[in-house]
């Protein structure tokens, strides 16, 4: 059975200048800050070893460590503007552990701040198929969308053109759902990558990307008129109560 293991890092960013809820990474719900949440779920994890947060923010740091994560150093600010990638704050974090503490880890675990409902079961699960893969350069957690893209259209000089198409059909924009290739959103719920995947293919996910299906409801606070709903789910959580997380069990492909 495999263990905790300190080589498995959950690394979570949170950024202090967030704009649809501002300060939401340490906003109150359900009597925790937001980012406790996420660090809980990795500290309860049965293989990841070690906890970090990166942020730009005293206020998020010091909620972070009270929430029993580390934040050993504070991320640059050229790598926390509204569009800075994924890739800047993974890089800077990989490189700062490996030049001041010797410290490559195995496997990086992403965890969203934003993303307070996750079993824990499911993080794990995504570490083991990782771990069995070695060739993998990520994983991606994806749902099904409610609606497909090949039913999607962008507007190109003044006109509609459709976003995708499929070879041999000639307008599947007007066919039936069945009939169109199965898609799948990522949904931030757990991602993992390898260092050698950041440092040495400059990419989040490089060529060989395994998926982790989930069929959970995907929680995600971004917006104010989440907050109502989130906080009575967490409260439940909270409280040790039995919540339905889905009617449909979780699968792998």
């Amino acid at each position: 059975m495999i263990e905790k293991n300190r080589n498995i890092l959950a690394l979570i960013p949170a950024r202090g200048g967030s704009k649809g809820i501002p300060r939401k990474n340490v906003r109150i719900i359900a009597g925790k800050p937001l980012i406790a949440y996420s660090v809980g779920h990795a500290l309860h994890s049965h293989r990841i070893g070690r906890v970090i947060v990166s942020t730009d923010d005293a206020e998020i740091a010091a909620a972070a460590r009270a929430a029993g994560a580390e934040a050993p150093f504070m991320r640059p600010a050229e790598f926390a503007q509204d569009l800075s990638p994924d890739l800047d704050v993974f890089r800077h974090a990989l490189n700062w552990l490996r030049e001041k503490e010797n410290y490559v880890p195995q496997l990086v675990v992403h965890l969203r701040p934003t993303g307070p409902v996750r079993r824990i079961e499911l993080i794990d699960e995504a570490v083991d198929k990782m771990l069995a893969m070695p060739a993998a350069d990520a994983l991606r957690s994806v749902s099904v969308p409610a609606l497909t893209p090949y039913k999607m259209w962008r507007i190109e000089n003044g006109l509609l053109r459709p976003l995708l198409s499929v070879p041999g059909v000639r307008e599947p924009h007007s066919m039936p759902r069945q009939m169109l290739p199965e898609v799948y959103w990522q949904n931030g719920y757990v991602d993992i990558v390898r260092p050698r995947t950041v440092l040495e293919k400059n990419s989040m996910t490089g060529d060989t990307v395994l998926p982790f299906v989930v069929t959970d409801r995907i929680y995600e606070l971004d917006y104010e008129e989440s907050v109502p709903e989130l906080e009575h789910v967490l409260a439940s959580i909270n409280r040790g109560e039995r919540v339905n997380f889905s009617q449909e069990r979780r699968h792998s492909v």
